[in-house]
């Protein structure tokens, strides 16, 4: 599916709406440009799972997990930002990988283009942001099967 963004509150509504589609498992890669509106996408889906933490990119520390309030499936979002990540086979040893597809847990990691060949293959939902221009983001959505090839 295809979006056009023309502000952060429309970037964070459309996360919000991709978590109607979560059961649990799922891993959210979000690729684009630096300020293409992947971090407040990430805020979005915080915010309807019911996280009331303040949702900032874990840029320093790689990733951070949050427990969801609500009780339901899911019970944890693990919030990962590879920015810094030089070499992709570094993210093994970071030990998020035994958070990928846990039935409880749903997985969203920014900067997802540099570990692709190690997402998971199943109930993944590949988000790429592009900036049309100051203000204007098109976001497209896909749920796929495989992004490795």
């Amino acid at each position: 599916m295809k979006y056009s963004s023309k502000n952060a509150q429309e970037t964070e509504k459309l996360g919000k709406k991709l978590v109607s589609k979560l059961r649990g498992g799922e891993t959210i890669a979000l690729t684009g440009d630096l300020g293409s509106g992947k971090t407040v996408f990430a805020k979005g889906v915080a915010k309807a799972l019911g996280i009331r933490k303040k949702i900032t990119s874990p840029t320093f520390v790689l990733w951070r997990l949050y427990q969801i309030p609500k009780p339901g499936r899911i019970k944890y979002l693990c919030h990962i930002d590879l920015y810094r990540l030089t070499q992709s086979q570094d993210i093994l040893a970071l030990g998020i990988n035994e958070y990928w597809q846990r039935k409880d847990t749903v997985c969203l990691i920014e900067w997802a283009e540099k570990i692709k060949r190690f997402l998971p293959r199943k109930n993944l939902f590949l988000v790429k942001f592009e900036i049309s221009d100051l203000n204007t983001r098109k976001i497209i959505i896909d749920g796929v099967s495989d992004v490795r090839s």
